[in-house]
């Protein structure tokens, strides 16, 4: 029989206990738990790891003892009342887990302060799955390189997910047949709360925050609020929670847009036949970028159980993020310098003065700068996504249950009349990089104070849309008859569809170049833009209102708005993509051991309509073309075992293996072709692209050494059969700005293999009665098979968390470390993120059972994120993004 014992049991009967030999128990190697609906009405001993938010000492009691019964690798954060998730996000909250990282972009726009995606072990963010109360929830991306074009994934954003509505957040690292196929690297179950959970008849929480950011300067009020009603028989509950965000945020940058190599044939190679092929800044920015996020929304839940046996449930979600923001960037353009034309014949400048380092011009001087000033002013970006899902659990008999679950999802990423507006700029041009530290640039005899006359124009429409359909049926019998505990099998259904729009990108009207610019009221950048990024830069920079650049852009003829002449076919495509699947999983257990064993089937059929050059469909500056349907179904079988040893009263010892399927991103296999005009580069996809598989493996020991405390180390093993990574090719298409075709580098995608293998290492203790801590390390070694490096792969993620506790008031320090890696490739080169800390704080102090005040304070160390491209003489990007605190009263009545 499955024994399940404290931590503090464990630590007095340590030894007293037979061993049961490993060899003997792997044979029935077994998968996890249920989860979806189940996961929400499961035991307490069905999770593991849990940071509880309140009574830290207590909880840590509670969660050695369900990690320690727990039969699969499974993490858990959970929140008792409203506004108690740790953090601000929930993907800031996940951060502290072992083996977890997380990103501020989905990839197109840079780093923000807010963590928006998160990955597992040392995998890209797309490798894992996010499922909401077990079931997918669509997803919605503001910004506009996300919604078109190449980086359109199959990660979710915790952007729109405010922490307010979650119970916990369960993190699946071990695979189970019953668990929905798509994470390799492991699924996140985001789990609501249940009407019927609540201890009292009648609930009300809310919670009131001030939000300021202090490179922003700007103090915004948010709100959240719930009620929750049930019957005094506990058969009927209803829950409404309701949430309100507003937060101003700024963005300080310097960001270098790719390396171009010098072309054979300029001017400047003809002269120095050496420089041919060097690499040279493309751009050179001074990016300034000022947004005013709305977050707004709420969920939902009646509960109804018209007998013990029978629970009936209808719940639903809706979040929407206004997201309107303008980017200011000033561009100096040292590949332009070099390698311009004019009909077709070279005439670009010999730099003077210059220096070069492995292969990248450093530095130079120029007598005249081909850059510009880019001023985009996108009023109407945001996103939006909502669920509707009905679930039930029916106990049939006393030894068979039924769940089930149906329901729909849908996501839309929109940037409506956005505003595209580029000056000329003038005089010379000096920059020199430095590392990984900001470059110097300057521009002698020229004028940055002031607009300069119109170089460009544009601007335009894009729009993404994700949603799902999904019906699952699981049924567990009760077997009780010797090692068989019990079995459970299932059906899932998915109907998913992916469309990414580009229905308009203008370019200048007929009066747009002649006509006067827009309106500038003498706005400068602010005095102390890029004080903290170090490297002296300037901030003697001229900007619009965005408000000026709304109204110029919607003058008659200063843009051509022509719906079909700048319909942007290239960068479309719709997706639709059909799963079924089936399992079976047997519950086993015996004396010190118990586990689980299942098999997973699921059938993907999957059709692309594709946009492609040549055809029949005209009137699109991008030349006629033709809409291509390519459809392909595949099989996939899907074993995994999980076992857990109670090898003596203080001492567990885990292991697990299964088959994992991840299917690439949506713009992988859409097809598509999204391109830079400026910097000569583009992304495509590949509709061939098989589903990425991978055999995993991992075995864990955990020590339970003393009351509530514990420390344990982990192995995984992951052989990535048919990874996707990327390569490049040059092609010829369509350049809006030219007018006529030119050469491109296109990024696209292929299958490869690879490995990723790594430990996990995990202590807590409370310390000196009050204090405790908390620490964690995850080293991660993942390559492909040729030597190239794994998309998102960090070697080293560590967590140090210190609390104190006493009557009524408890505090926090959180640092989370994150090594460098690749986030992937952009304009035609490598993008790493250099290794970088952040500290993270909360002070709360309980008035009464009712009122308690709280604070929170995020990048407490002011962290610059840092990017760089093939090494660190090609420096990417510096972004500052400031400190933010919270301070606010939750209310609990």
């Amino acid at each position: 029989m499955k024994r399940n014992l404290t931590p503090a049991a464990a630590v007095v009967k340590s030894g007293s206990r037979s061993r049961t030999p490993i060899a003997t128990a792997v044979a029935v190697m077994v998968a996890g738990l249920a989860f979806s609906a189940q996961a929400q009405e499961a035991p307490a001993d069905d999770v593991s790891t849990v940071v509880t938010v309140t009574g830290v000492r207590a909880s840590l009691e509670k969660s050695l003892k369900q990690k320690r019964n727990a039969d699969s690798v499974v993490e858990v954060i959970t929140a008792e009342d409203i506004g108690k998730m740790p953090d601000r996000n929930v993907a800031d909250a996940i951060q502290r887990l072992p083996g977890v990282n997380t990103q501020s972009s989905a990839g197109g726009e840079g780093g923000f302060g807010e963590n928006d995606r998160v990955s597992l072990r040392g995998t890209s963010p797309s490798f894992q799955q996010t499922l909401f109360n077990g079931h997918a929830i669509s997803t919605g991306d503001w910004f506009v390189l996300n919604q078109f074009g190449g980086n359109v994934g199959r990660s979710s954003s915790f952007s729109l997910l405010p922490s307010e509505l979650v119970s916990s957040v369960v993190v699946h690292k071990s695979a189970t047949a019953d668990l929905p196929e798509g994470g390799v690297s492991g699924v996140i179950d985001v789990i609501t709360r249940r009407p019927l959970e609540f201890k009292n008849q009648l609930t009300a929480e809310g919670s009131i925050q001030g939000f300021y950011n202090d490179l922003a300067g700007k103090t915004d009020p948010q709100f959240s609020g719930l009620v929750n009603w049930k019957n005094d028989t506990n058969t009927l509950g209803i829950m409404v929670q309701g949430f309100s965000q507003k937060s101003t945020v700024r963005r300080d940058g310097q960001e270098i847009l790719g390396y171009t190599p010098i072309a054979a044939n300029s001017v400047a190679a003809q002269a120095r036949p050496e420089l041919a092929g060097v690499k040279v800044p493309t751009f050179i920015g001074a990016s300034l970028f000022e947004q005013k996020k709305t977050r707004e929304g709420g969920a939902f839940d009646i509960e109804f159980k018209p007998s013990k046996d029978l629970t009936l449930d209808v719940n639903g979600f809706y979040s929407q993020l206004k997201a309107p923001h303008q980017n200011t960037n000033w561009l100096a353009a040292p590949a332009n310098s070099i390698n311009s034309t004019k009909d077709g014949v070279p005439n670009g400048q010999i730099p003077t003065n210059y220096t070069v380092k492995n292969g990248t011009m450093t530095g130079a001087t120029f007598a005249t700068n081909a850059g510009e000033v880019d001023n985009i002013y996108r009023p109407d970006a945001g996103g939006e996504s909502y669920y509707l899902d009905f679930n039930f659990k029916y106990r049939a008999t006393k030894d068979l249950t039924l769940t089930g679950k149906l329901g729909k999802t849908h996501g839309v990423g929109y940037d409506r009349n956005d505003v595209y507006y580029q000056n000329n700029v003038d005089g010379g041009m000096v920059y020199q990089l430095n590392g990984m530290s900001p470059a110097s640039v300057s521009y002698p005899g020229g004028t940055t104070t002031k607009p300069g006359s119109t170089a460009w124009i544009g601007g335009g429409e894009s729009r993404s849309v994700d949603q799902e359909k999904y019906a699952q049926i699981d049924a567990e019998l009760r077997l009780s008859s010797g090692i068989w505990d019990s079995v459970k099998f299932g059906a899932r259904l998915t109907d998913h569809k992916r469309d990414a729009e580009h229905p308009l990108e203008s370019k200048p009207g007929p009066l747009g170049i002649a006509n006067p610019g827009p309106v500038w009221n003498g706005t400068q950048y602010p005095s102390d833009f890029a004080k903290n990024l170090g490297g002296n830069l300037s901030s003697n920079y001229f900007k619009y209102d965005g408000a000026a650049l709304g109204v110029w852009g919607a003058i008659p003829g200063n843009r051509n708005l022509d719906r079909v002449a700048r319909h942007n076919w290239t960068d479309e495509f719709k997706l639709k993509e059909k799963t079924s699947a089936i399992y079976a999983m047997a519950n086993v257990t015996g004396d010190n051991w118990s586990g689980n064993f299942g098999l997973r089937a699921v059938q993907t059929k999957q059709s692309s309509l594709v946009n492609k050059k040549g055809g029949p469909i005209t009137g699109s500056d991008w030349e006629p073309y033709s809409q291509n349907l390519f459809e392909r179904t595949y099989n996939d079988y899907l074993p995994s075992a999980n076992i857990k040893f109670d090898v003596r009263n203080d001492l567990v010892v885990r292991a697990a293996v299964a088959r994992t399927i991840a299917r690439p991103d949506y713009s992988a296999l859409g097809g598509s072709v999204s391109l830079n005009d400026d910097a000569l580069s583009g992304t495509g996809g590949n509709v061939q692209l098989d589903p990425v598989k991978s055999d995993n493996a991992e075995v864990s020991a955990e020590w339970y050494f003393a009351p509530k405390s514990a420390f344990s180390v982990g192995l995984f093993y992951m052989d990535l059969k048919s990874v996707v990574s990327n390569g490049t090719v040059n092609a010829s298409y369509y350049n809006s700005k030219r007018g006529t075709n030119t050469v491109y580098q296109i990024t696209s995608p292929f299958n490869t293999s690879g490995k990723n293998k790594g430990a996990e290492f995990s202590y807590q203790q409370p310390l000196f009665g009050d204090f405790g801590i908390l620490a964690n390390y995850t080293y991660a070694d993942g390559k492909l098979d040729n030597g190239d490096e794994l998309v998102n792969a960090s070697r080293s993620t560590y967590n140090l968390t210190a609390f104190y506790e006493a009557n009524a008031l408890s505090a926090r320090l959180a640092y989370n470390y994150r090594s460098s890696y690749k986030a992937g490739v952009d304009r035609g080169a490598s993008q790493h993120v250099e290794g970088a800390g952040g500290l993270a704080g909360s002070l709360n102090y309980k008035i009464n059972e009712h009122f308690t005040i709280t604070f929170d304070a995020l990048n407490l160390t002011n962290t610059t994120i840092k990017m760089y491209a093939e090494n660190r003489d090609q420096p990417r990007a510096f972004y500052s993004n400031g400190r933010t605190f919270y301070l606010g009263l939750r209310a609990k009545l």
